[in-house]
């Protein structure tokens, strides 16, 4: 045999020894994805998937060849997301509620989070961490994301994506593109009743009552005996004024539902909107005995009780709520309402300055504190938390109207002015507004601000809007006709208010008679006739504010004063379990003086 042979034939088979260690190397962690493969198939505890974990990992770390790189991630991703997986199912579907709930959703997002990681093409898992994300202190914005994916990459299977939809759908803050969601999972799966109550829901939060109405009864028809779409259909009835179609189907969903008190708060709620407050209070009595610890029951009925002029009973509700969840905004603002209601605007302040400190950012807190510290002739405050509410929202016709009134009070003509025109810019049919800022025109000591005509034009506006049945609006129309030197008109309606006055009126009102018959007209002299005008005007006496009274819901309520909720309140028509409590009336700072 030949040199050069010998040496071949020895490279060839040194080559391969080479070879096949390097493929031993390569594959190190054979055994443990093996192990691993076996396990996965036989599993049948959360323990047995933490091992084939363990393993593929440490197949991964000791060394594998390309294909079984790529079969041990797959088989890791898997893994991670049935365990996750499994962890998320007993969380959402866990009755009762274990109470370390937080933390074993913190190992399920692991798991699904790391498997979506290796294998994003997982559709399940994206909407299990959408689903995880959405309990409490979750992450609302990574719900949306993995929700995104989960509809993203479900367009094989329809029946999922559908539900992926629904549960994005939940999320949108867009109404558009929340019910384009919904639409789209009704066209696919037109037949799951739980979207279609999804959509109705959607569509009663547009006040759009009936479409709400149309997939409510679609919704019955396919599942007569859900219980949630009987209360969900009431409500919408509810907003519908079809009151006595409501009680059948509330009545239904409680035969459905007995251990539920929902549908007996909305029946308490349509008894206050029928102003029948003691068949209410008798009804959310039996719903406190289903739920005794149900601070939403408790604020419904010292609504109730509020409507009744029961403040005392109002206000031990409103206590006990407070004691069953401590700085409950809801509670805190009720509280002070029904303070404020009794006179004590001092009490009623200092729980509204409590709940400011959690919620220094609500523009709402600082509107009614404003109001109440008006009430307290404290004008230096209200005038700062008003600019404060105004630095927020510019157009807040009730901070821009109380503004003008506590500038008012302090002297500062001008810049009332000037606040009345913004809020009626806003409201123009804000009788109040227009009563004071014609009553600053006809009667300022500051020749540049009185403009007898314009007083007229929006005086008679207040005493139309009044129906010409408000004193103190007739005697403004007066003194804007004294103004303008038409003393015999300004007499007509200042005898007009005499007749409609009340006892605490009259001796104010009688001297702006006076003053007409003397041929003067009024000055802001502490309702004084005018001196001539050779004399420098005395400073006018700050007006003080009427007190004001809570409000009562689903009662007309004229325009003078103005509210102190930017949001007009319902005769409670709460939302769920949380019933929105009545707000104040903001003080009546009755500007143009005190009567």
């Amino acid at each position: 045999m030949s040199l050069i042979f010998r040496s071949g034939v020895l490279g060839l088979l040194l080559g391969g020894i080479v070879a096949a260690d390097r493929v031993v190397a390569e594959n190190e962690g054979l055994d443990d994805l093996d192990r691993a493969t076996e396990l996965k198939l036989t599993y049948s505890t959360l323990t047995d998937l933490g091992e084939v974990i363990r393993l593929c990992e440490s197949a991964l770390e000791k060394g594998l060849d390309e294909d079984n790189t790529r079969f041990a991630t797959q088989l890791l991703a898997s893994t991670r997301v049935k365990r996750g997986s499994v962890i998320a199912e007993t969380i959402l579907a866990g009755r009762p509620v274990d109470p370390r709930w937080r933390q074993f959703r913190r190992v399920a997002l692991d798991d699904l989070e790391k498997g979506v990681e290796l294998d994003p093409h997982q559709p399940q898992a994206f909407y299990r961490i959408a689903q995880l994300n959405l309990l409490p202190d979750g992450d609302r914005q990574r719900a949306l994301e993995a929700a995104d994916e989960a509809v993203r990459r479900s367009e094989d299977d329809l029946t999922f994506r559908a539900k992926a939809l629904t549960l994005r759908a939940e999320l949108r803050e867009d109404p558009a593109q929340q019910l384009a969601d919904l639409d789209e999972a009704i066209r696919i799966h037109p037949g799951d009743p739980v979207t279609l109550r999804l959509r109705a829901t959607a569509y009663a939060e547009q006040e759009k009552y009936e479409p709400a109405l149309a997939d409510c009864d679609t919704a019955l028809q396919l599942d007569p005996d859900d219980a949630a779409t009987h209360e969900l259909r009431a409500k919408v009835l509810i907003e519908l004024e079809r009151y006595d179609e409501a009680m059948a189907g509330l009545d239904k969903a409680w035969e459905l539902a007995p251990d539920s008190a929902t549908p007996l708060m909305h029946q308490a709620r349509i008894y206050g909107l029928k102003s029948d407050y003691r068949k209410a209070i008798e009804v959310l009595n039996r719903a406190s005995a289903l739920q005794p610890t149900s601070p939403a029951i408790l604020l419904l009925r010292a609504s109730m009780y509020e409507e009744l002029d029961q403040r005392e009973k109002a206000l031990a509700d409103v206590e006990k709520a407070l004691e069953l969840e401590p700085g409950l905004p809801l509670a805190m603002r009720f509280r002070a309402s029904l303070l404020a209601g009794s006179g004590k605007f001092d009490l009623a302040a200092r729980q509204l300055e409590e709940l400011q400190k959690a919620e220094p950012e609500d523009p709402d807190v600082e509107l009614q504190l404003a109001l109440f510290y008006s009430a307290e002739k404290q004008y230096g405050k209200a005038i700062e938390k008003f600019s404060a509410v105004l630095k927020k929202q510019p157009d807040n016709a009730i901070a821009l109207r109380g503004r003008a009134d506590a500038l008012l009070s302090t002297g500062r003509q001008a810049e009332a002015v000037a606040d009345y025109e913004k809020a009626l810019a806003v409201e123009p049919d804000d009788a109040g507004a227009l009563n004071n800022l014609a009553w600053v025109l006809a009667t300022s000591p500051d020749g540049k601000l009185r403009d007898g005509t314009r007083a007229i034009e929006l005086a008679t506006k207040a005493c139309e809007l009044t129906e010409y049945k408000a004193a103190h609006i007739l005697s403004t129309l007066g003194a804007g006709y004294a103004e303008t030197g038409d003393f015999e008109t300004a007499m007509k309606w200042s005898k007009k208010a005499i007749e409609l006055g009340s006892d605490d009126q009259m001796e104010p009102l009688k001297k702006e008679l006076e003053s007409y018959q003397a041929k003067k007209p009024i000055r802001e002299l502490l309702n004084e006739p005018a001196e001539p005008e050779a004399k420098a005007p005395e400073k006018p006496e700050p007006k003080e504010p009427s007190k004001p009274e809570p409000k009562k819901p689903d009662k007309p309520q004229a325009k003078e004063p103005p509210k102190p909720e930017p949001k007009e309140p319902e005769t409670p028509k709460p939302k769920a379990d949380e019933p929105e409590p009545e707000k104040p009336k903001e003080p009546s700072a009755e500007a143009k003086r005190a009567v």
